[in-house]
C-alpha cells in the first residue's frame, strides 16, 4: 500500500518507468489490463487488415503479436501500440495478387531495412516541421476514420446490436466516475459478451471475421530469388510501406507525447519500427506500424504509460487466438464497436471546432486543419493527409510572410549629390522577392540609388536574381546602385550567386 501511495503522484516521465511500475501493483495492474483490452480490439482488426491485403488471417494476427512484442523492446515511445495496419496493408497488397505471399513477405522485410536506413539517417527530425494545425487535422481525421470504420458493423445487422453498443458506451463513459480499478473498456467487453451468451443473442461476433490460428508462429523464409529483378519488383512497394509506416508511427508518437506530457526518442522509434518489421517478416507476418486508434485505447481509455502494456498486448493476442480462440470468437462485435466509438469521441479535438476557437484562429490555420482532415478522410490515408496539410501550411506561411516585406523610399543628399534611398524590411525569399522588382522608381530616381537591407535577410536564389534585375534595370538608365546593410549570411549567398543567374527583366 505504501508503494502504491508513493507512486500515485509520480511525474509523467517517472510514470513511464518499467521498474517503478513493476514495484507498484496498482500501476502494474493498469498496464496488464490495458494490454488485454488492446489485444481484444486488435484481433478483429488484424483479421480485417489481412482480408484487405488478400492474405490468410494468421498473417495479420501473427504480425500484431510480433510487432507489439518487438517494438516494446526496440521502440522509442513507451505505451505506443504497433501492429498490422490498413495503411501498410493497402500499400503492398497488390504484390499478393501479382506475385504471391513470398514476394509479399520479402517486401515487408525490405521495408524494415529501408526504415532502419531512414531512421539512422535522421529522418525522424523532420517531424518538427509539422505545424500544430496539421497535428489537429491529423487527430480529427483519425477520429472520423475510426468512427466510420465501425459503420459496416452497424449497418445491415440485427437490431439488438444497437442496444448492445449503447450499453457498452454507457459503461465506458460512466464506470470511470465510480472506479478506475479496472479499465472501463474491458468491463464493457465482458458485460456485453456475458449478456449475449446468457440470453443467446444472435449477433455478429469476432469469430465471424475469420478463422483464428491454432498454432504458434514459426520461422518463415520467403522463397524468392535473390536477384536484381526481385529487388526491382518489391522495392517500390517496400519503399511505400516504409515511408507510410514511419510517418504514421512518428505522428502517433508525437500525439502520445502531447497526451502524456512526455518526450519520446523518435530516431529510436524509426529504426525500431524497421527492426520490428524485419522480425515480423521472418515469422510470416504482414508487417505494420504504430496504430493510432489502439494506442489511444491504451493511453487514453485505459491509462497505460509503459512498455509493459505494449508487450502484454502482443502476448495476449497470441494467447487469445491460439489458446483461447474459441472463447474470443464468441465476443460480440458490438462490444468492440462501443470501444472504438468511445476512442473516436475521446480522440477528436472538440475545442478546435468551437465557434470561439474558429473566430480567434487565423483563417490560414483553419484552412490547413480542414485540408488535412478532408484529404485524409477522402483518401483513407493518414500519410497523404499529413503531406497535403504540410504543403498547404507551407504555402499559407509563405503568403503570410511575403506580406510582411515593406519598401520605403526617401530622397537624400550625399556629398552634395541627390540620392534615392530604399529601406527594405522583412524576409526576402521567392514569395516576397518576386514583387520587389516593381517597388522602384527607375525613371524618376537620381543617378545614385542606395538599397538599405539592414532590416532584411536574403534567403534564396530568387531574391539574388531580383536584386540583379533591379541593378540591371538601373544600369540601363545609366544609374548606379549601391547595396548596404547585408548581414554575413546574406553577403555570402550574394557573393556566391550574384551575377550568375541569367539576365534581368
Amino acid at each position: 500500500m505504501a508503494i502504491a501511495t508513493a507512486t500515485k503522484h509520480l511525474a509523467p516521465d517517472e510514470r513511464q518507468s518499467v521498474w517503478r511500475t513493476l514495484r507498484a501493483p496498482r500501476h502494474l495492474r493498469t498496464e496488464v489490463l490495458a494490454g488485454l483490452v488492446v489485444a481484444l480490439a486488435l484481433i478483429p482488426e488484424a483479421i480485417a487488415f489481412s482480408l484487405i491485403a488478400g492474405v490468410d488471417p494468421r498473417v495479420g494476427l501473427f504480425a500484431s503479436f510480433t510487432m507489439a512484442v518487438s517494438i516494446a523492446f526496440l521502440g522509442g515511445r513507451p505505451a505506443m501500440i504497433s501492429a498490422a495496419t490498413a495503411a501498410t496493408a493497402l500499400v503492398i497488397a497488390p504484390l499478393v495478387d501479382s506475385y504471391g505471399i513470398d514476394y509479399f513477405i520479402a517486401a515487408v522485410i525490405l521495408a524494415g531495412i529501408f526504415q532502419i536506413i531512414l531512421g539512422i539517417s535522421g529522418v525522424a527530425k523532420l517531424i518538427r516541421f509539422i505545424p500544430r494545425s496539421v497535428m489537429v487535422g491529423f487527430v480529427n481525421a483519425l477520429a472520423i476514420l475510426i468512427f466510420t470504420s465501425q459503420l459496416p458493423e452497424l449497418l445491415g445487422v440485427p437490431w439488438l446490436v444497437y442496444p448492445m453498443v449503447a450499453v457498452g458506451l454507457v459503461i465506458i463513459f460512466l464506470l470511470p466516475r465510480i472506479t478506475r480499478v479496472v479499465p472501463a473498456p474491458l468491463v464493457a467487453i465482458v458485460v456485453v459478451t456475458a449478456a449475449a451468451l446468457i440470453f443467446a443473442v444472435a449477433v455478429p461476433t469476432v469469430g465471424d471475421k475469420g478463422e483464428l490460428p491454432a498454432s504458434l508462429p514459426s520461422l518463415f523464409l520467403p522463397n524468392v530469388p535473390l536477384t536484381l529483378e526481385t529487388f526491382q519488383i518489391i522495392a517500390p512497394f517496400a519503399a511505400g510501406m516504409a515511408v507510410v509506416g514511419l510517418m504514421e508511427s512518428l505522428m502517433t508518437a508525437k500525439l502520445v507525447d502531447d497526451v502524456t506530457d512526455t518526450r519520446s526518442q523518435k530516431t529510436r522509434e524509426s529504426w525500431g519500427q524497421g527492426a520490428a518489421n524485419i522480425i515480423t517478416g521472418f515469422f510470416g507476418g504482414m508487417g505494420g506500424c504504430a496504430m493510432v486508434g489502439q494506442t489511444m485505447i491504451n493511453v487514453k481509455a485505459s491509462g497505460a504509460r509503459t512498455r509493459i502494456s505494449t508487450f502484454m498486448a502482443g502476448i495476449f493476442v497470441l494467447i487469445l487466438v491460439v489458446a483461447l480462440g474459441d472463447v474470443v470468437a464468441l465476443i460480440p462485435m458490438a462490444a468492440l464497436v462501443a470501444v472504438m466509438i468511445f476512442v473516436s469521441i475521446a480522440t477528436f479535438d472538440w475545442h478546435s471546432i468551437q465557434p470561439a476557437t474558429l473566430k480567434r484562429m487565423p483563417k490560414s490555420e483553419t484552412t490547413v486543419m480542414l485540408a488535412t482532415v478532408i484529404v485524409t478522410v477522402w483518401t483513407h490515408n493518414l500519410a497523404i493527409g499529413v503531406i497535403v496539410g504540410v504543403l498547404v501550411a507551407m504555402v499559407a506561411f509563405a503568403r503570410r510572410v511575403a506580406h510582411f516585406v515593406t519598401v520605403e523610399r526617401s530622397r537624400e543628399e550625399q556629398f552634395g549629390a541627390p540620392v534615392a534611398k530604399y529601406r527594405v524590411s522583412g524576409e526576402l525569399f521567392f514569395a516576397s522577392s518576386n514583387d520587389l522588382y516593381t517597388q522602384f522608381e527607375y525613371a524618376e530616381d537620381p543617378d545614385i540609388i542606395v538599397i538599405d537591407l539592414h532590416g532584411s535577410h536574403l534567403w534564396d536564389a530568387s531574391t539574388i536574381a531580383a536584386l540583379d534585375s533591379i541593378a540591371a534595370k538601373y544600369e540601363s538608365y545609366g544609374k548606379e546602385v549601391q547595396v548596404e546593410g547585408l548581414n554575413t549570411a546574406s553577403v555570402a549567398i550574394r557573393e556566391r550567386l550574384g551575377g550568375h543567374l541569367g539576365g534581368g527583366h
